[in-house]
């Protein structure tokens, strides 16, 4: 394959990686949404409609910014590897990660690593082997 189909095959990934990353924040959005409106519905009141929506689309924009990294990255390797580049993909990946554990953080009410350890204490303590 010459480099023209290979670099336009590649940005067509990368386009279609970048749609599904907006695409799952916006079906998330509309998601959390409904689960708003069906706690409202179900006399549940605003705390628990906002908690679901925070909940939710939280994890939604979680699983997007995952995927537009990835699109970030195989764009940067596979297309336009120079150092410049490299050096806004480490940056975008530096903020794109900074957002994530600040929302795990805001949705788990702890870091990621500390959710694994509970765990296993938790399996340690029910008498179950690692």
């Amino acid at each position: 394959m010459s480099a023209e189909p290979a670099r336009a095959f590649v940005e067509q990934v990368v386009r279609l990686f970048e749609t599904l990353g907006i695409a799952v924040i916006a079906i998330g959005l509309a998601a959390a949404l409904v689960a708003a409106a069906r706690a409202l519905t179900a006399g549940s009141g605003g705390a628990a409609a906002y908690d679901r929506v925070r909940s939710v689309f939280g994890r939604s924009v979680l699983l997007g910014l995952e995927i537009l990294v990835a699109a970030d990255i195989i764009r940067t390797v596979a297309v336009d590897l120079n150092i410049q580049n490299l050096l806004v993909l480490g940056l975008l990946v530096l903020i794109r990660t900074f957002l994530s554990w600040s929302l795990e953080v805001e949705l788990e009410g702890m870091w990621p690593w500390q959710r694994h350890r509970l765990a296993a204490q938790g399996e340690r303590a029910a008498g179950k082997p690692d």
